[in-house]
């Protein structure tokens, strides 16, 4: 794997900043006695410092449910290209510690170079995950990284390889393996409460669509070129690129293949990894992958809107994911079923989604996984979790190895229905065999001079 030897900041101007920053820290600012750990508060070195990278409405709800562990992590430095999310960032900072000692960077090496920061929270968009992630490993960051991985298949590997060889906690955004709900269920499924499991039918939101938009000039508030990053050269317009807005909802990017994989990724992975942890196979992955979906044209937006995969895995199992919509009409849905995971088996089925838990028979939902059965790794908050795996005191709910393949999963159903023709996977090899050209997609470019 190569290093990140890139610097959109020159090397020079880099390093005086650093120093700038170096003497300042030499200089701190007057703070409140509870942040030097007195009147009965957690002292500095029982803390877990964290730098916020990415401040868009995921990165700011993320940060606030750390700040939701206050006596365990104190947030002092932020980091977004926008100039209006970082300050609004270190604004919500200063406020909560009522100091104004948390910086605030646009570029995120400066960030992950502070030798007092520990862990760094990375919700950045997706085509950025690699990056930050190999450049938190080389500092030596634990991290707290939203999913997906992104980008490719091969950078997924790169920052796998690079997690394992730095020792760093990783924590993957797949905040269900942290709710009793999923884990409930999958305990069902993998006790043989449904029977022999069949089929796993995934249902998530489709991508949406937006126009082509007309160039517009780049807001002085906004660094496009660090925005961009390794993904390719574009004109600017305001919806490229735009946070999420209240009444506008999500950001377009994720339905724009350069940034994201769309909705089959992004939302994608969190029910495909839940699916795989109750078919006990997120260590692997399956066999077969084929499907279709609708890609948009001549528009701002690319990603499958629509979509269907059907995965075969050694067990005998089949995994259907689909959009929301598609997986509603599906025939083996039941009780009005289309979001969520849905087990079914020879005996019954088991449903699970963000809302609730639903099976046949309904006496499932009372049924007790006994001390002597399958016990799946338990976590009932995904923040408090990490920090304390930091602290050594667990392992992460969803490390890197389960990371990569949720992620894995993802990258190699948007190959089948790109190619539209069944591919057969060999997760030993992590390569299609005898496809060369599915070979080829795992893999994609990045923008010089960025690179993995």
């Amino acid at each position: 794997m190569k290093t990140m030897t890139t610097s959109i900041v020159p090397r020079r101007q880099f390093l005086k900043q650093m120093a700038t920053f170096a003497g300042a820290a030499a200089f701190p600012q007057i703070i409140p006695s509870s942040v030097l750990g007195k009147d009965g508060a957690t002292a500095p070195s029982n803390k877990v410092t964290l730098g916020c990278i990415g401040l868009g409405i995921q990165g700011l709800g993320n940060m606030r449910t750390f700040r939701g562990n206050a006596e365990d992590v104190q947030v002092v430095a932020v980091c977004d290209a926008h100039e209006t999310q970082r300050l609004n960032g270190k604004k919500a900072v200063d406020e909560w510690y009522k100091n104004t000692a948390c910086a605030a960077y646009k570029d995120f090496r400066e960030l992950m170079a502070r030798k007092d920061i520990d862990a760094v929270q990375i919700t950045a968009p997706d085509h950025w995950h690699p990056l930050m992630v190999l450049e938190a490993a080389r500092q030596k960051k634990h991290m707290y990284c939203e999913k997906p991985i992104g980008w490719s298949f091969r950078a997924a590997q790169a920052v796998r390889k690079a997690v394992k060889e730095s020792g760093v906690v990783f924590q993957f955004g797949t905040q269900q393996r942290s709710g009793g709900n999923f884990r409930r269920a999958c305990e069902l499924v993998r006790n043989g409460r449904i029977g022999r499991l069949k089929t796993i039918l995934v249902g998530v939101p489709g991508s949406w669509t937006c126009p082509i938009q007309p160039t517009e000039p780049v807001p002085k508030e906004l660094d496009y070129e660090m925005w961009l990053g390794p993904a390719p050269m574009a004109p600017y317009c305001y919806e490229r690129c735009r946070p999420h807005v209240q009444g506008k909802g999500y950001s377009v990017w994720y339905s724009i293949s350069d940034y994201c994989m769309g909705m089959i990724g992004n939302w994608g992975i969190h029910h495909l990894d839940i699916a795989q942890w109750g078919n006990g196979t997120d260590l692997s992955g399956p066999t077969t992958i084929e499907g279709k979906g609708d890609f948009p044209k001549g528009m701002l937006t690319d990603a499958a809107t629509n979509w269907q995969v059907e995965n075969r895995y050694a067990n005998g199992v089949t995994l259907i994911h689909m959009d929301d919509s598609t997986s509603k009409k599906h025939p083996m849905q039941a009780n009005d079923h289309g979001h969520g995971v849905m087990f079914i088996g020879t005996e019954g089925w088991v449903h699970v989604d963000r809302r609730k838990l639903d099976a046949n028979p309904q006496s499932l939902i009372k049924e007790k996984v006994g001390p002597n059965e399958i016990n799946l790794f338990k976590s009932d908050n995904h923040h408090v979790n990490f920090i304390d795996a930091v602290k050594g005191k667990t392992q992460p709910a969803a490390p890197i190895d389960i990371a990569f393949h949720s992620d894995a999963l993802c990258h190699l159903q948007q190959i089948a229905i790109k190619l539209g023709r069944k591919l057969r996977w060999d997760s030993a090899q992590e390569a299609f065999l005898n496809d060369d050209e599915a070979n080829r997609m795992l893999d994609r470019p990045m923008r010089k001079p960025w690179a993995i």
